[in-house]
Formats: C-alpha cells, structure tokens, sequence
C-alpha cells in the first residue's frame, strides 16, 4: 500500500530542497550516525532517508547498495505521516502495508523496519533515520530512546550544513559587493579626475602627475616640460556665439592636443579655456617643438564661426629642488609673454 501525502506536503517539499542535501555526496558526520544506529539497534541495515516527490534518497547508508527507491515503495514514506511518532513495523509480512512490497518480497527483504522522523522546526518531516533487519524483532526501550535522539542529530547536522551553506552564499554576496563596490570607486576615481566636457584629465589629476613627474626627476634625474595653452580671445568667441559654440571649440582643441602629444605626455584641462601638458623626459629645445606643433595644429584646423588660435607658454624643469607651484609659474610667465608679444605663438618663462 502507497502511503498518502502528508496534508503539508508542498511546504514540506519546498523546506526539504531549501537544505539543499539531495543528490549530495556522502559526508563523515552522517555515516557516523548511521553507523550508531545499526550498532545500537542491532540491525544489518540502517540509513538517512530523505522523502523527495518521487522517491525516498538515502544521504547515509549502512549495509545497504541502492541510494534510492521508488516513494511509493518506502517505508520512511508511511513514518513521515506521523513527525512525533517513530514508525515500527516488527513483522513486514505480517502488515498489510507492506506485506507484498517488493522490498519484502525480494531484496532487502525487510522484515522489521524502525523510522524515527527527521522533524524541522517548522514541524516538518523530511524522511527518517532508519534501522531495519531482515528478521522480525522489536526494540527495547533504550534503542528506541537512542533511535530518536540520533535522528535529532541528523536534524542538527543538516542545520548545521544549511547554516554553513547561508554563510558562504553570505560571503560570497559580500565578496560581490566588495568588488562591486572597488568597481564604483575605481569608476569614481576616474570621473573625480576627468574634465566632463573635453574627457581630459582634470586639474586635479594635472597636479597629482606633476608631484609625480618631481618625483621622478628627483629619483631618477628624468627631466620634463610643461606647456601652459590658453584659447585666444576665448570670452570674445563665447560672447559672440554662444556658450554651446564655445564648448565645441575647447572639446575640438582637446581632441587635437590629444593627437598630437606623444603617449607618455600628460594632457588635461587646466581651467576655462587653459590647457596643460606635461611632456615627459623633454629639454627645453624638445618642449619649444613640441609647443609649436600644438600651435600649428589648432591654426590649421578648421572653425565653424572663425579662425581658432592659442597663446602656450613653455617652462622646462630639471632641478631636483624644484616644486610644483615653482613650474607652473614659470610656464605661466611663459604664456603671459605669449600674449603680451600678440599672441598665436609660443613663449619660454
């Protein structure tokens, strides 16, 4: 005889997966109560049967080949009806339930069966610890006392598992969000250093890479330049054309500053309409060359409204005692006397 589901069986599914136990490999902590069991009870055969929708899957089996049978052939599937009860059945041939189920009448050939729920706080039978023999017999009362209390230990050790489980998926979560985190910094970083309007870096980042082009002049005695770029007659253009016309202009100047540096040169927005860039390991002969042909290109290029010229101003650094403020006011000077002298050229500080 099948035995009847019990009346909380989608809940008692739904708890069962959540363990997440089925079709697990086999685990020290639940042999070692298997194996309790059968030495206590006295029985050939003992087992952690779990009671699936189909099936009855055994987690732990002592004297037992199959890891699973059909439900509507267990055992465990009649003992699961009643979670406060144990389920003995001291003669299987001699009970209508189980007279001619196939694992009476043939292998194991199960006589006496005795299952003690494996009960969840929610009060909920997963499937049972086991024992069973293949001769009619029954349990004394310290055998059946043990059988329940081993049964409460399969249950704390699939909590135990369960909790385990929670606590790596936590981590694992937190591990997420850490790189998730690192990720919107490092995103953060970025932005915090990067003029909106052109995509250059910003003056913030431009000071940031002079500490660190004065330090490696100091460490190193590498020399470098600094080309100050100021737009000439840049509130005049705003004035006449707009802002939206302005703003194409200095993205336009980025993008041919930009093209036009070498790649280890440092190019940023420096402020309004002043552009710097740091020309790495450069003299001040390299640095003037430099500036000219950043000159040239914008002279050349064409405008939507008019023609478009810039003023630089170069200063060239390679004294180790030098400081930041110190370079950027000479290449200042620099490009002050560029304007001074008419502008669209370039000037030493």
């Amino acid at each position: 005889m099948s035995a009847d589901q019990p009346t909380n069986e989608t809940e008692r599914l739904e708890e069962l997966r959540g363990y997440e136990i089925l079709d697990t490999m086999p685990e020290q902590a639940y042999d070692d109560i298997t194996l309790l069991a059968s030495e206590i009870c006295g029985t050939p055969i003992a087992l952690v049967s779990l009671v699936d929708d189909g099936r009855q899957w055994f987690k732990s089996r002592v004297g037992l080949e199959a890891t699973e049978t059909p439900r509507d052939l267990a055992f465990c599937a009649h003992a699961i009806l009643e979670p406060t009860d144990l389920l003995v059945v001291t003669d299987a041939q001699r009970d209508e339930r189980f007279a001619d189920n196939p694992l009476v009448t043939g292998d194991p050939k199960i006589r006496f069966y005795a299952g003690a729920p494996l009960v969840t706080s929610k009060g909920n039978a997963l499937g049972t610890l086991c024992v069973i023999d293949r001769e009619p017999r029954e349990l004394d009362p310290g055998q059946t006392k043990a059988l329940r209390a081993l049964s409460r230990q399969v249950m704390a050790q699939l909590e135990l598992r369960r909790s385990v489980a929670d606590l790596e998926r936590h981590e694992r979560r937190l591990e997420e969000y850490q790189k998730q985190l690192e990720r919107k910094n490092a995103q953060l970083a970025v932005l915090s250093r990067t003029d909106a309007l052109t995509g250059l870096k910003n003056r913030r980042a431009f000071l940031e890479r002079m500490e660190e082009q004065l330090e490696r002049l100091k460490r190193y005695a590498t020399p470098f330049s600094l080309a100050l770029i100021d737009v000439d007659h840049f509130k005049t253009y705003n004035d006449t054309f707009g802002h939206l016309a302005g703003d194409g202009v200095l993205a336009g100047i980025a993008d041919l500053l930009s093209r036009e540096a070498r790649g280890a040169d440092f190019v940023a927005r420096y402020g309004g309409e002043e552009f710097a860039i740091i020309l790495d390991n450069t003299e001040s002969d390299g640095a003037r060359v430099l500036a000219e042909r950043f000159r040239k290109a914008v002279e050349r290029s064409t405008w939507e409204h008019r023609e478009v010229t810039v003023s630089v101003g170069v200063a060239s650094c390679a004294d180790a005692d030098a400081d930041v403020a110190g370079v950027i006011a000479a290449a200042d000077r620099g490009l002050y006397r560029a304007k001074r002298e008419g502008r669209n050229r370039v000037a030493r500080g």
